[in-house]
């Protein structure tokens, strides 16, 4: 891992750019307190860059709150090369939707194959992070639901999700989500317009683990309270620290 640029923020976080093996990345590194840092993964829904607006702004609180966060641009996200199938999927899609056409099977055929590209990435990633001094886990996984999933399955020391009910997540995803036994919270807006309600219902029921909750709350897809944010934090103190 080779740190690139580092900055001293005004809420007294550390923000450093790095390159792991091609995989641009962005870690996030709290006010030195009396103990190592827990870890959160931060994705990006499937396609954003890692520079998102409001990523950065969710990492930046998170770290201010005493969490060490990193994120990642992933195979076919942000800046990275997407593949001629990827694009033909997303091309395929605006016309459907543009159309009134039914989406599920696009949307399956572009975020399956993003699940399965992105996911070694971030298991990559979380590799050479934990081998920094300081950092040796618990790790905590926020954002994109499909990937978290995948994570969530894959990867023990994945410890606790904190997941957005507002992306699609293919069916495998779907199956995985039976078999993920860790802490959960799951928020979701409840007037989403992108994001059938009984959809992420359905997938809320579907998770393993024994300790999951669900926040609601009304509007659309862009509209998740701050207040979330902040409970989302109190999650990981109860999970991570």
């Amino acid at each position: 891992m080779q740190f690139t640029s580092e900055h001293r923020l005004d809420d007294g976080v550390l923000e450093r750019e790095f390159l792991l093996d091609g995989i641009p990345g962005t870690l996030w590194t709290p006010e030195a307190g009396p103990a190592p840092a827990p870890l959160v993964l931060m994705a990006h829904n499937n396609g954003l860059p890692k520079r998102d607006a409001r990523l950065v702004a969710r990492a930046r609180h998170t770290a201010a709150h005493g969490y060490t966060v990193a994120t990642i641009d992933a195979a076919g996200c942000g800046d990275r090369p997407r593949s001629a199938a990827a694009e033909e999927a997303r091309a395929g899609l605006r016309r459907a939707m543009q159309a009134g056409e039914p989406v599920d099977d696009l949307f399956e055929s572009l975020v399956g194959p993003m699940v399965e590209e992105a996911a070694p990435d971030w298991r990559t990633a979380l590799d050479a992070l934990l081998a920094l001094p300081g950092l040796d886990g618990p790790v905590g996984y926020s954002g994109w639901t499909a990937l978290g999933i995948r994570l969530a399955v894959t990867d023990p020391r994945i410890a606790a999700l904190g997941l957005f009910a507002g992306g699609y997540v293919p069916r495998a995803q779907r199956e995985e989500a039976r078999r993920v036994t860790v802490p959960l919270l799951l928020l979701l807006q409840w007037d989403d317009e992108g994001n059938p309600r009984q959809r992420a219902l359905d997938l809320f029921d579907a998770f393993g683990s024994r300790e999951k909750t669900l926040h609601a709350n009304p509007g659309g897809h862009l509209g998740t309270p701050l207040f979330e944010l902040e409970d989302g934090e109190r999650f990981y103190d109860r999970h991570l620290k």
